[in-house]
């Protein structure tokens, strides 16, 4: 089998030479790209090749499938997988897995850390003190006794659930399937926006899901509620978040992830927005998740050569 790897995985290239050589020793090729390129042309000199093909979040389309004759297996190095053409792949019967778990720590921390950068306002304060100022009179918000609204309790929105309860919040939850868990209680996700002060996004990427929150979900929260998007870019409306924020319909937003990958259009409407905070897509990015996520691959092309693929999407 000729594995290939088309862009970089977070980890050290020592990591990567070793699973290579592991590969040989059982008759496989593996290829690795220490840099990543989006364009179509670029991937398909890469890829077409490729018996198996592992990305991470790198939109691979049909034109790129349709130039791969060998493909059997895409391999996604992520959670979501909306950037893969799957009707391609049923088409071809390609099979098709993620690597799901590998973040769960990783994204449910830094929704926990946005949520309290957004209430005790840390990214402007540490702006005012470099000027120097004081501050200011400024009283934050605690934590502690909030309401959390979960919208997606899978294993992030679970975890972040868990979070948010050890630091004294009420956990309120929308998810299409629920889990027995005494600290959270279910409710219709209207009945959350409208009783949430802290709202935090878990949810896939779908026709069901497009634009969840849109200005009707918007005009339901409290004007003291804030937002954290760490899910998928196409479950809000960043127009209308926009519009919500510069009203002050709503007191803050922090997002993580966007309708596509930083860097952003100059014209995105979010970037000139009032209390709010801007990541470049890194709640998935530590190097605990990166080593876990290099196991999940490994373990994906093992079970697929074995016939047994696991985390199987397609």
């Amino acid at each position: 089998m000729k594995i290939v790897i088309a862009e970089p995985l977070g980890v050290d290239i020592n990591l990567l030479e070793s699973l290579k050589i592991y590969f040989k020793t059982k008759g496989h090729y593996l290829r690795y790209y220490p840099d990543r390129n989006e364009n179509p042309k670029e991937i398909i000199k890469r890829t077409a090749d490729a018996d198996i093909l592992t990305v991470s979040n790198i939109p691979i389309s049909k034109e790129i499938i349709d130039a791969c004759p060998n493909l059997k297996l895409i391999n996604v190095a992520f959670t979501g997988y909306d950037h893969i053409d799957i009707e391609a792949c049923k088409e071809r019967n390609i099979m098709v897995c993620n690597a799901a778990g590998y973040s769960t720590t990783a994204v449910s921390e830094l929704s926990i850390g946005l949520a309290i950068s957004l209430l005790r306002n840390t990214i402007k304060l540490e702006a005012n003190t470099r000027i120097p100022e004081d501050r200011n009179n400024y009283l934050g918000v605690e934590l502690s006794g909030k309401k959390v609204g979960i919208i997606g309790t899978g294993s992030i929105g679970l975890a972040t659930a868990k979070l948010f309860h050890a630091f004294g919040c009420e956990i309120l939850a929308y998810s299409r399937t629920k889990k027995d868990i005494d600290f959270i209680n279910y409710v219709s996700l209207d009945k959350l926006i409208t009783n949430s002060d802290i709202i935090s996004l878990h949810i896939p990427a779908n026709d069901a899901t497009k634009n969840i929150i849109n200005k009707e979900k918007l005009n339901l929260m409290k004007s003291s509620a804030v937002l954290i998007n760490t899910a998928r870019g196409q479950v809000l409306d960043s127009q209308a978040l926009a519009n919500a924020l510069k009203s002050n319909k709503i007191a803050g937003a922090a997002i993580d992830i966007y309708e596509q990958e930083p860097p952003l259009p100059k014209n995105h409407p979010l970037l000139d927005t009032p209390n709010t905070i801007l990541m470049p897509h890194i709640a998935y990015a530590t190097k605990e998740a990166m080593i876990k996520r290099l196991g999940i691959v490994k373990t994906n092309i093992e079970s697929f050569i074995n016939g047994e693929l696991e985390n199987r999407i397609v």
